[in-house]
């Protein structure tokens, strides 16, 4: 480009002398460089820093390699109580070359493991592991072993999972809960049949998708037409940080902010949902379930609510913290109604021979029996883990809205 103007040709020759002169100055008041050797020199842009690692590794075998760099480090663990093993699996990691830690296990089963790895005795997450799963006070690294066809990622149509706030007027703040959509929800404009989700104590919204695979279940479940397309709505359960304050009449038992809860799903999260999304808002439509905890709130809700449910699946727990005549006297009135009763399609129980809440859950079944309800209960294999939550949401999920 010309520049014609006097004036502008006189200030860019001004600029460029103060540069040159500002330039001269400071080379003459500086020593001279001295060569910066591999300890000093900083990185260039991009460049890694430490040796490249690979964590996990999920070997084809089913054999997993945990792997961390920590130079200074005096012992390393894992923390994995879902990853079969007992007290004779060690869980140590030993340091190799480049002070990077490693622990192979397995083979291990088909499945999703959530783990963290302890340095010294302080948990961390995996550092070379993107994939996390959130509970109510902290985060997980998570694997996936594949070789469970009923939860993998395989290809099929696949639904979305979307984070979505709204505003609780129960609680007063907002809250989030995790909402699931079938493949063709969008471009679409069906109504759908809505199953209601709910997690154990100290998880969180984010659990059911990122350690309980409900998503690929579901997708799975669909494409080869052994369940209905449904949307599956997955609320915060925690109503504050986990405690266990107890509530006025249990005992001293914690109750986990249930009454909280409560409130919030029937005076928000189902109006929210129903609101907002294409559902069949009717109880033939309607169906709810929940593991541990949230297995309790399952049947607070829909006990109390029973012409609202067709529809509920109880997974390793009871009425938890509360004597039969204490739910007998508090539900009389829903218990003794035959209308609703019978208008309830399936009422759905499944927990492990090694759950430490097997009794309650034949105590429920029993207590619901009495009254002229017709609850289904399947023994499982297993404990309180995610390794029977996966199959229960897999064999609860086709029997509905049939």
């Amino acid at each position: 480009m010309r520049i014609t103007n006097r004036w502008s040709i006189g200030i860019i020759s001004v600029l460029i002398g103060m540069g040159a002169l500002v330039a001269s100055s400071t080379s003459a008041q500086q020593p001279p460089a001295r060569s910066a050797g591999p300890a000093t020199r900083p990185a260039a842009r991009g460049q890694r820093r430490g040796p490249q690692i690979n964590s996990p590794e999920v070997r084809e075998d089913r054999r997993v390699t945990f792997r961390i760099h920590a130079p200074k480090a005096q012992a390393v663990r894992l923390n994995a109580g879902d990853i079969p093993g007992g007290p004779g699996q060690s869980r140590a990691f030993t340091k190799g070359d480049n002070d990077v830690w490693k622990l192979t296990l397995g083979p291990i089963d088909p499945g999703t493991y959530r783990y963290t790895i302890d340095v010294d005795g302080v948990a961390t997450v995996d550092p070379h592991n993107p994939a996390i799963s959130e509970s109510n006070e902290n985060a997980w690294s998570v694997v996936h072993v594949p070789g469970a066809a009923f939860m993998d990622e395989n290809d099929v149509p696949h639904g979305a999972v979307a984070a979505v706030h709204y505003h609780s007027s129960a609680l007063g703040r907002d809250r989030r809960m995790h909402v699931y959509t079938p493949p063709g929800y969008e471009a679409g404009q069906d109504k759908y049949p809505v199953l209601y989700l709910l997690h154990g104590a100290s998880d969180s919204d984010d659990s059911w998708t990122s350690v309980g695979r409900a998503n690929f279940i579901v997708d799975n479940l669909i494409a080869a037409k052994k369940a209905k397309p449904m949307i599956v709505v997955m609320p915060a359960g925690h109503t504050g940080r986990f405690s266990f304050n107890a509530a006025p009449g249990s005992g001293g038992r914690p109750n986990f902010g249930a009454n909280a809860f409560e409130q919030d799903f029937t005076q928000d999260i189902r109006p929210y949902i129903e609101k907002h999304y294409r559902v069949l808002a009717d109880r033939d439509h309607r169906a709810i379930a929940g593991l541990s905890m949230g297995r309790a709130q399952t049947l607070n809700i829909s006990l109390a609510r029973l012409a609202d449910y067709g529809y509920v699946g109880v997974f390793s727990s009871g009425l938890l913290f509360r004597q039969p005549e204490q739910v007998e006297k508090e539900l009389a009135t829903e218990l003794n109604d035959a209308s609703a009763k019978s208008g309830l399609k399936l009422l759905w129980f499944s927990t492990g021979s090694q759950d430490f809440l097997l009794n309650q859950t034949r105590q429920t079944v029993d207590l619901l029996k009495k009254h002229g309800l017709n609850p289904v209960f399947q023994q499982s294999q297993g404990g309180h883990t995610w390794i029977n939550w996966h199959h229960y949401l897999n064999e609860f999920a086709p029997q509905l809205f049939q």
